[in-house]
């Protein structure tokens, strides 16, 4: 299957990666710098918790022309960047396409495609449970449990979903699909803020959080989801949201151990602050919607560094 990732970053390498070892006709989409490392060294990638390292040869691309047809085209982007892509992706001719990432409004990117895009575009939206950071010279450290990704539609469930099964079908990856994606995403954003508020308070050294402030944390992430649920959305999955309302002594100790361990310091990058504070604003947006108290998320936003 003739597949292209645009986005050669820690997220679209380990995807490139999973595609190419199933047995698929991979192209990445780079830019700057990062076009000659992988057209020189090709896409290494150490896998951290499984200490070994790979190196898988792909094809580079630049720019994504209108003639340039793909079965599949994997977008991997941070949340702030897409609306500068999504012209490019309505001007090409490939009709499925995935948006892999964080989105505070997946309606609104299906939108643009679906009204300026010809032929219309089957659209899906996922999140690759992984992350990591990406060395000088090109090498990139991934923090995996597995090759998982989460996704689904808008509408309900997905009539192409035998194409994107098949594309990982001789891949050590899982697909795990939902009828309705919006709300996971949405579940998803209060995780990501609560746990990058922490982290720039701290500096990113999780290490340093104090009793108060894991409890604030917990209570945030309480508050989110309650924001979520007065608008009209399904906390998803809803096990996550009972599990942190209900065990909170247990979610502050594993938010412990997860501090004390280095690979907190590897899913949270400085040069993720554009999208999250375009994150923060979105879900402002959300909750000047309701009239519910926040505390401990008020505390914690002032700690949103200045794009």
């Amino acid at each position: 299957m003739k597949v292209l990732v645009y986005g050669a970053g820690v997220l679209g390498s380990y995807l490139a990666h999973a595609l190419v070892r199933g047995g698929n006709d991979v192209t990445v989409l780079a830019r700057g710098k990062r076009i000659a490392e992988l057209q020189q060294d090709g896409l290494v990638i150490r896998h951290y918790l499984q200490r070994k390292t790979t190196v898988d040869k792909v094809n580079v691309v630049s720019v994504l022309q209108p003639d340039d047809i793909y079965d599949l085209i994997f977008v991997v982007m941070m949340y702030s960047d897409l609306e500068a892509v999504l012209p490019v992706l309505a001007d090409n001719q490939s009709r499925s396409v995935v948006f892999v990432g964080n989105n505070a409004d997946a309606r609104a990117t299906q939108n643009y495609l679906q009204e300026h895009s010809s032929p219309e575009k089957q659209i899906a939206f996922g999140f690759q449970a992984s992350g990591g950071m990406r060395e000088g010279s090109g090498r990139i450290i991934c923090i995996r449990g597995g090759g998982h990704m989460d996704l689904g539609g808008l509408d309900g469930d997905l009539s192409w979903r035998p194409l994107l099964e098949k594309a990982f079908e001789n891949a050590r990856y899982k697909l795990v699909f939902y009828a309705d994606f919006d709300p996971w995403l949405k579940s998803h954003i209060i995780v990501v803020m609560v746990l990058g508020y922490a982290t720039y308070a701290y500096d990113g050294d999780l290490r340093k959080i104090t009793r108060d402030m894991m409890g604030q944390i917990v209570g945030a992430l309480d508050e989110g989801y309650s924001v979520l649920e007065a608008v009209g959305y399904t906390v998803t999955p809803a096990s996550q949201a009972q599990f942190i309302r209900k065990r909170r002594r247990l979610v502050s100790l594993f938010l412990r151990i997860y501090a004390m361990t280095p690979i907190h310091r590897l899913t949270f990058s400085p040069s993720q602050l554009d999208e999250f504070v375009a994150l923060n604003n979105a879900f402002d947006a959300l909750k000047q919607k309701v009239n519910i108290l926040t505390p401990n998320w008020d505390a914690l936003e002032r700690y949103t560094p200045v794009s």
